[in-house]
């Protein structure tokens, strides 16, 4: 492993411990040219589905896009990194649970605005104005008029 301070390629593990999930290992380590302390997390490396975008483009699984959708939609909202990136995974499992080589970015998004309507409601609405493209105000509307439904739902349970 490269240490991320000095570059030296010899170190050794301090500490190892399976993360909070069971599906990572996190080492502590320590480069045995600087003594520097650094994390490593080992990972078993999973296949996922290409994702198959609008034009017809075909792209490997990028879960840092799903993050960044997800911290651009919730901006100035009160969701922790926490609930994001646990979105960010379980939307990934359910990838790769499926069973697809291929999936079309369009199942993503809905993937994703599922994972922000539990979370944060404005901020669903901000990422659904964007992701359904939205034409005028009625849309937008008509969108929010659902949302307001689907709560009415909710309280009355």
């Amino acid at each position: 492993m490269k240490c991320p301070f000095c570059g030296h390629f010899e170190d050794k593990v301090v500490d190892s411990r399976s993360s909070k999930e069971g599906d990572a290992i996190r080492r502590r380590r320590e480069c045995l040219k600087c003594e520097a302390r650094f994390t490593t997390y080992e990972k078993v490396e999973e296949i996922l589905p290409l994702v198959i975008k609008k034009d017809g483009r075909r792209e490997p699984f990028d879960r840092q896009k799903i993050l960044q959708g997800l911290l651009k939609a919730c901006e100035k909202r009160p969701v922790g990194i926490v609930a994001l990136e646990d979105s960010v995974s379980k939307i990934e499992k359910k990838l790769q649970e499926s069973g697809e080589k291929e999936i079309p970015s369009s199942a993503i998004g809905e993937e994703v605005m599922h994972a922000l309507h539990k979370l944060d409601q404005v901020a669903y609405v901000r990422f659904a104005s964007v992701y359904r493209e939205f034409k005028d105000i009625n849309e937008f509307m008509e969108e929010l008029r659902e949302l307001l439904k689907e709560e009415r739902k909710e309280k009355d349970k």
